[in-house]
């Protein structure tokens, strides 16, 4: 059910039934509108039975809650899939109401160094059942009045582009969750092709965000393999492509990390490769993780930067650090530990072998 657009679902059940076109979109609503699926109080009875053939052929049943802590009043909440594997989602309190930070991937594969997901490896993608359900948790299991979507959790979107894309149409999908295209971010580290894919694909009101981290090939590809692939050069080609449609600006995602790429004159760098692009800048300040050697800057040098891209003629934000307490905040999502138990239930199994 949850990984259909409403006439996605009006045909699935037409094709299997051969009838019931008005009740199915009218049961497609209930659900997604409301959390519930009970049709005695809108349907006639004498529908009742044909929408009781209906809900013999959806699966109802949602992915349990293993886990739900809190800092302040963010929100991190973890989902157990089928399989055992784990996702994790995190509610986070805006200005502009309540944001929702979901995950595309168990994992990920980019290897960037100051991300914990990164360090997990990739352990698979999430179905678009499995995407949407992390929504309709926040919104009726959890009762949050979810306003806007990330797809900044663990994994990177455009490794999981199809099933992405899905899960977007499902969301914005007016007979169902309903949300505007322009309160949905995707955020990548800088996959080419399925950005150029995503230019095409995309509704223009759709959010994009760019994991840049570096003025210069030097220091990105040092915390970002991805560089060795698409380098600078190349992503903003790719970015110029995307902002030719008047409606569309990139937020570009920074992580500052000390005496790495936190000096003024990374400023200067960062400032003179977004020339000619219509961008914001998002300034993160590393957040702790497992066992890293990673720190961040202090406070004086994070405000130094971002009042310089400022001076620069960028609109910049700095981060300020939410959900740290409970490993919620931004590069903080995963667990190396999920990886090994997983493994260790895979035992000598094709899984297994297929993972080491």
């Amino acid at each position: 059910m949850l990984c259909y657009t409403q006439s996605e679902f009006v045909q699935f059940i037409y094709d299997r039934l051969g009838k019931g076109k008005r009740h199915a979109a009218l049961l497609y609503s209930e659900w997604f509108k409301t959390g519930k699926m009970d049709p005695s109080h809108w349907a006639e009875p004498q529908a009742l039975g044909l929408i009781e053939e209906m809900l013999h052929l959806v699966d109802q049943s949602l992915l349990p809650i293993v886990s739900e802590q809190h800092d302040g009043h963010t929100t991190k909440f973890l989902l157990k899939l089928s399989d055992g594997l784990e996702t994790e989602s995190v509610l986070i309190p805006m200005q502009a109401g309540v944001t929702l930070c979901i995950s595309s991937q168990v994992g990920c594969k980019m290897g960037c160094t100051f991300c914990e997901t990164g360090r997990m490896g990739l352990l698979r993608s999430l179905t678009v059942s499995e995407i949407v359900a992390q929504v309709f948790t926040a919104r009726f299991i959890l009762n949050s009045p979810v306003r806007n979507i990330v797809f900044m959790g663990m994994g990177e979107p455009f490794d999981n582009y199809d099933h992405v894309m899905q899960a977007i149409r499902v969301l914005t999908d007016p007979a169902g969750f309903g949300f505007g295209p322009s309160r949905i971010t995707v955020s990548t580290s800088g996959c080419l092709d399925e950005i150029y894919r995503f230019i095409n694909d995309a509704d223009p009101a759709l959010n994009l965000a760019v994991s840049i981290n570096a003025p210069s090939d030097q220091i990105r590809d040092k915390i970002m393999p991805v560089n060795h692939k698409w380098n600078l050069e190349a992503l903003k080609k790719a970015l110029i492509e995307y902002c030719k449609h008047p409606r569309r600006e990139i937020l570009i995602e920074y992580v500052l990390l000390k005496d790495l790429n936190d000096s003024l004159e990374c400023a200067d760098q960062l400032a003179a490769y977004l020339e000619g692009l219509k961008v914001k800048v998002n300034l993160i300040p590393y957040n702790s993780q497992r066992k890293s050697r990673l720190q961040p800057p202090e406070e004086e040098i994070q405000e130094a930067f971002a009042k310089r891209i400022f001076e620069k003629g960028y609109q910049v934000l700095l981060r300020r650090h939410k959900g740290r307490g409970i490993m919620a905040a931004c590069g903080q999502l995963g667990n190396k530990d999920i990886r090994k138990k997983w493994i260790e239930k895979a035992g000598s199994s094709s899984l297994l072998r297929s993972l080491v």
